[in-house]
């Protein structure tokens, strides 16, 4: 009889030990924000409201070196299935080309992030911007997300038809069954408030977690709340010239910018702000004012999910990490441009505008070029990590992590095998966990190879402290320094051939394994297009 009790209790104990072992996977919430440059929250240098995301910062761990795929759907492939963005099928953008690398959709074999998860007992939730194809097979219920808020394609107006009555409706899709904006409704908002749903509704069980929180927020066009607007009047009065030297100088106080490190010079097809004229100055700081009421809308809703997660009693074994798709969007259009689309004042329901090359050499300080290209302005994203439990508080640290080290860090945290459900061959991951940097056992991710890039032409490879880089329609590789010159202002490839010659082959190696196709033979006869991008 007391064999059969300490037998009794052995099994008890241990059927309790796995339970409680289950019952505390850590969850995983990933917050991304759309054209967002490097400098545009407080903790990178910003002068708009984050407090919420500051706070995250000051009690997580920050990366001065974050790579992303310079423009939205490429980077949403590989954030979510581990891939570099041609072996996902999405080597170009949502846009069929006729080839598997270029298909504009997600391919069964890059699996994601929640397709895994689910597989290894998560719950898997998603609000917000999709772009990883059009075809209903690629919407987000059909590609592992147990619920899914949002939109499909690349952009959507935040507000319904409004008073000027000339927008298009909001088409929205909640699982699968499509609905529209109700007037009065801010898509911001409306993307919060499904997240914040799902998790209350998630809650009831006894699964951890994954949400997936992508914001469509500052991306064009440019649309606010009147009451957030109103937070930033006469705050961008002095101009981009000044602003720019004001983040720089709080970036180097912060430590995100290292003694040392050079920055990207004027750029020339930007105006100096003391050149224009009086009512030039009205309509550019009137969209900057509209682009940072939007971003401090972002905010107050990371404000809304970490007051729910405290409520919820989950907030001290989530890991939260917030990054951006691509750096900031330029395209210079001219001073006194205005879309033809508008129907009404820039930020308000009818306003196509968006924040254009000025504003985004802001953005993108401390960096050079802008969205949909390779040097650091259009690759570099801020990166935030906060889990109290693992993360020590307040760490700056090189880093230098991608988008395909995400899936790695998840799966690594999760204890998550890499299976399919399906009777599929996955493509092997090519990332690293961020784990040991998050953990302070390194300060950047030891890979072993470098990092790689190619999209419409434009191409560049890191390689320890050195980049080279090429903007199409040129071949010609440039060189830099990185340990040195994140800024980009001094092209050393004369000086360093056998470099060049070393990155290249690299490059020609991971194009050829990976099906990148030269882009003249692919090109579509009617590009994809960028409002103002030339």
């Amino acid at each position: 009889m007391k064999h059969f009790v300490i037998t009794i209790f052995a099994v008890t104990f241990f059927c309790a030990a796995t339970f409680a072992q289950k019952a505390t996977k850590p969850n995983i919430i990933l917050i991304m924000v759309d054209d967002m440059g490097y400098s545009d929250i407080g903790s990178y240098g910003s002068e708009i409201k984050t407090p919420n995301l500051d706070k995250l910062a000051a009690e997580g761990t920050r990366f001065r070196e974050f790579y992303n795929n310079s423009i939205c759907a490429p980077t949403r492939a590989s954030l979510l299935t581990g891939q570099y963005p041609h072996r996902a099928g999405m080597g170009y953008f949502d846009v069929n080309l006729g080839l598997p690398a270029y298909q504009g959709y997600l391919n069964k074999e890059s699996l994601t992030l929640a397709e895994v998860l689910r597989q290894n007992g998560y719950s898997t939730l998603m609000s917000g911007k999709s772009h990883l194809g059009k075809d209903s097979l690629a919407w987000p219920n059909q590609r592992g997300f147990d619920r899914f808020y949002g939109f499909i394609p690349g952009a959507s107006d935040f507000f319904d038809i409004g008073e000027y009555g000339k927008a298009a409706p909001v088409v929205l899709v909640k699982n699968n069954k499509k609905e529209k904006l109700k007037p009065g409704e801010y898509l911001t908002d409306k993307i919060t408030d499904n997240a914040l749903e799902f998790l209350t509704e998630q809650s009831k069980t006894t699964k951890p977690f994954f949400l997936y929180l992508a914001f469509n927020a500052p991306h064009w066009p440019l649309q606010a709340l009147p009451e957030d607007i109103a937070k930033y009047k006469g705050v961008y009065d002095i101009g981009w010239d000044s602003l720019r030297q004001q983040r720089i100088a709080r970036q180097k106080e912060l430590g995100i910018l290292p003694a040392g490190q050079r920055v990207a010079t004027h750029d020339p097809e930007v105006p100096r702000w003391d050149y224009l004229t009086f009512d030039q100055k009205q309509y550019w700081k009137a969209k900057m004012e509209v682009y940072a009421a939007m971003l401090d809308r972002v905010d107050q809703s990371i404000g809304r999910l970490l007051s729910t997660l405290k409520q919820l009693k989950k907030d001290d074994n989530t890991l939260i990490i917030f990054i951006s798709d691509n750096g900031a969007q330029g395209g210079y259009a001219g001073n006194a441009r205005k879309p033809s689309r508008n129907s009404g004042p820039v930020g308000t329901p009818g306003s196509y505008d968006y924040q254009e090359q000025n504003w985004a050499y802001l953005s993108n300080t401390p960096f050079r070029q802008y969205k949909n290209n390779m040097h650091e302005g259009g690759i570099s994203s801020p990166f935030i990590a906060w889990f109290p439990k693992e993360i020590k508080g307040g760490a700056i640290v090189k880093g230098t992590g991608h988008l395909i080290d995400i899936a790695p860090t998840f799966y690594d945290l999760a204890g998550a095998k890499y299976v399919s459900a399906q009777k599929i061959t996955p493509h092997p991951l090519v990332g690293k966990s961020l784990l040991p940097v998050l953990r302070g056992q390194t300060q950047e991710v030891v890979r072993g190879e470098p990092l790689f890039w190619e999209r419409a032409g434009n191409r560049a490879v890191r390689k320890g402290k050195w980049k080279i880089v090429s903007t199409y329609p040129s071949f010609t590789w440039e060189l830099y320094d990185l340990d040195t010159d994140r800024g980009e202002t001094t092209d050393v490839a004369a000086k360093f051939p056998l470099v060049v010659d070393e990155l290249s082959k690299d490059y020609f190696q991971w194009a050829e394994r990976t099906d990148v196709v030269p882009y003249d033979k692919i090109k579509p006869t009617q590009p994809m297009t960028i409002p103002g991008q030339k």
